[in-house]
């Protein structure tokens, strides 16, 4: 039988979704750009569950087809065929209730952003920065196999190799959503190649994912923030250009300080820099929002809580463990080149399974 709760339910969003679609094509809507984003982005958020919907209306009149076929049919060939539909149907029906019923949860707003994401090195010295390096380069990968772009905004390099600390802007579809579960410490197990005596080292670096602030999410005015300008440095502290293109912005009533160098020009620059700087404040609200979930799911560290260990690579065994759902994968190098998708996966899993049981509870 149908789940009489998620028929109104999908009734009711369909309607929704109709009445927006409307109002997204009136010029007084399309004329106040505030609104017109906001309505577009419940539009498409709304639409997966719509398709969902007219598949399940599809499946239960077929299923309704095939058992007035039994009920009336005498024919018991077309009476076999009709049984064996049934119980296709049947299996299709549960499975789109239970995909319906993810769909239904109300999704985090912020996983449709993009994201700014930033890799430091923590405990372990040299080790810890080459480390930090080689995440950075299994994200880049990462980012490349979804088709998604990112672009460094400001990076210290280790004195080795590697990074003490790389901060990037990555865009694509949903970005925030699946980079979110890599906030916190990743541990790693190996032989430094610092390390003469061949003995296996624990060194650890830090990841934080920030969803990106839209425009329109925070009210940024321009005499709270200070300004300076130096040169561009790479490498050992060389001067990349002689010109101060390089930005660094300063916001007066929090003191929040972000810089910018990886453009020779000086307003791509500040405008990168801005950016950041409206994401940096947004998420300081946004933080309540993360400790507050982080304290009810085990897949999510609140970025207040740098100290959570989420994963461990270790190099001598070829092993990733990711201990926040108990997950043990023996393909360390494919991961390192950037196939993560299948932890991500279920890291999604066990999230949309706590917060169907939570949902349960609440009803």
């Amino acid at each position: 039988m149908a789940d009489n709760t998620i028929l109104r339910k999908l009734e009711g969003i369909r309607h929704k979704f109709e009445e927006i679609g409307q109002q997204i094509t009136d010029p007084a809507v399309m004329a106040d750009m505030k609104k017109f984003v906001a309505l577009n982005k419940e539009y498409k958020q709304l639409e997966p569950i719509v398709e969902a919907y007219e598949k399940y209306k599809n499946v239960l009149s077929n299923i309704e087809s095939s058992r007035q076929i039994l009920a009336n049919e005498k024919d018991e060939e077309l009476r076999e065929m009709a049984k064996m539909e049934l119980e296709t149907l049947t299996q299709e029906q549960d499975q789109l209730e239970e995909e319906i019923k993810i769909l239904l949860l109300p999704a985090d707003p912020q996983d449709s952003k993009n994201a700014v994401m930033e890799i430091r090195a923590g405990t372990g010295g040299d080790e810890a920065s080459i480390f930090a390096g080689d995440l950075f380069r299994m994200y880049s990968k990462f980012f490349e196999k979804k088709g998604w772009k990112y672009e460094v905004t400001s990076f210290s390099e280790g004195t080795v190799g590697g990074y003490k600390e790389i901060i990037m802007n990555v865009t694509g579809n949903g970005v925030y959503g699946v980079l979110k579960y890599e906030s916190g410490v990743h541990r790693v197990q190996r032989v430094p190649q610092t390390e003469t005596q061949g003995r296996v080292h624990t060194s650890a670096a830090t990841v934080a994912v920030l969803p990106e602030a839209d425009e329109f999410d925070i009210d940024l005015k321009m005499e709270d923030i200070r300004k300076d300008t130096f040169c561009s440095s790479g490498p050992g502290g060389q001067s990349v250009n002689t010109t101060y293109s390089a930005i660094r912005l300063t916001h007066i009533p929090t003191g929040i300080v972000v810089q910018c160098q990886d453009q020779k020009s000086q307003i791509k620059n500040f405008e990168k820099a801005l950016t950041e700087l409206r994401t940096r404040l947004y998420n300081m609200e946004y933080q309540k929002y993360l400790d507050e979930i982080a304290s009810k799911r085990k897949t999510m560290v609140s970025t207040g809580d740098r100290s959570a260990k989420i994963r461990t690579y270790n190099y001598p065994q070829g092993r990733v463990t990711d201990h926040r759902i108990n997950l043990t994968l023996y393909n360390l190098s494919a991961i390192m080149d950037g196939e993560l998708q299948e932890i991500i996966d279920k890291l999604q899993l066990a999230e949309n399974a706590e917060r169907l049981k939570a949902a349960a509870a609440e009803e």
